[in-house]
């Protein structure tokens, strides 16, 4: 009987078929990075090689798409982002894989993401960068501002005490950009923080009575290594808003040394007195003073002044 290996050479278009795995096969074992590999391990006769054909293809095929590349999402290799490798193991050739720049990369991007935590922060803040901050013509003190940010940034996660900074100015000269900027600073040291806009989030904690979500966020502003309260001062005051919440997240990071950032339109007056407010009319200084005793334990004032609106530029 025939053997089947003998039978498939007489079926109809072997020889073309024979052609171009010897095509194939040739350019396969003359792949520069299959050669350089057989030349490194010479115990791997030309039969050997020729049963690795299949491996030394797929190596031949990735490598030759990394040298193209044309990005991570069009990655054509089997592992999505990963460098094929031939590695001799034992009697045969294994591919294994390692992730490439690129893949890296995004896992890096990813996990800074993870460390960066926000309530009602636009996405382009949330995509600050120190280096940008410089592309436009600034004045002392919004380069003094990028100055103590930046210094604040690498103190941060140091194992020792840091205070924070109230930032303040009028409306768009970039405080809260200034704070993004921050924000992924300390993720690229792995230190996570949390950023909200004060009256957008203040709203949400009163609904959040209601779904049962309120102690999760209350903890959270509490516990978060870093926490920045965009535009404190803008909010509608209430006993309960200045009691109940930033009194008590305050009086927690006080007492635990956790670092606090501020941005207003107001100074340190001006935000006490918008604090006194009581709903019953009148003033409640001593409650405000109480709340103000906390915020600039946790912070240093930072003015930042300027005539343009960088806010159209973001």
């Amino acid at each position: 009987m025939e053997s089947i290996k003998e039978s498939v050479k007489h079926m109809p278009g072997f020889d073309k078929f024979q052609e171009r795995y010897e095509l194939m096969k040739q350019q396969v074992l003359t792949d520069p990075g299959v050669m350089r590999f057989l030349r490194e391990n010479p115990e791997i006769s030309d039969i050997h090689a020729e049963k690795l054909l299949s491996s030394f293809y797929t190596f031949k095929n990735e490598q030759h798409a990394c040298r193209n590349c044309t990005g991570l999402e069009n990655c054509p290799n089997l592992m999505q982002g990963y460098r094929s490798e031939l590695t001799k193991v034992r009697q045969t050739v294994e591919l294994r894989y390692k992730p490439c720049e690129l893949k890296i990369r995004d896992e890096q991007k990813k996990s800074m993401s993870s460390l960066i935590k926000s309530y009602f922060i636009p996405k382009e803040i949330l995509e600050a960068r120190f280096d940008r901050l410089y592309k436009h013509s600034i004045d002392e003190t919004r380069r003094n501002a990028i100055s103590k940010a930046y210094e604040f940034v690498q103190m941060a996660g140091m194992g020792q005490q840091v205070k924070g900074i109230y930032f303040y100015g009028k409306f768009g000269v970039g405080k809260t950009y200034l704070l993004g900027a921050i924000a992924n600073g300390l993720a690229e040291k792995g230190v996570q923080s949390l950023m909200v806009h004060t009256p957008e989030f203040l709203r949400e904690m009163k609904s959040s009575l209601s779904d049962g979500s309120f102690d999760s966020k209350m903890e959270l502003l509490k516990t978060v290594p870093v926490l920045m309260l965009d535009d404190i001062g803008a909010e509608n005051m209430t006993n309960w808003v200045r009691d109940e919440i930033l009194g008590v997240i305050l009086q927690y990071r006080m007492m635990e040394k956790l670092p606090t950032l501020y941005t207003s339109n107001c100074d340190y007056d001006m935000l006490q007195q918008h604090l006194s407010f009581s709903q019953k009319g009148g003033l409640d200084e001593v409650k405000a003073l109480r709340i103000m005793e906390r915020i600039k334990h946790l912070s240093s004032p930072v003015f930042i002044g300027g005539n343009k609106n960088f806010r159209e530029d973001y």
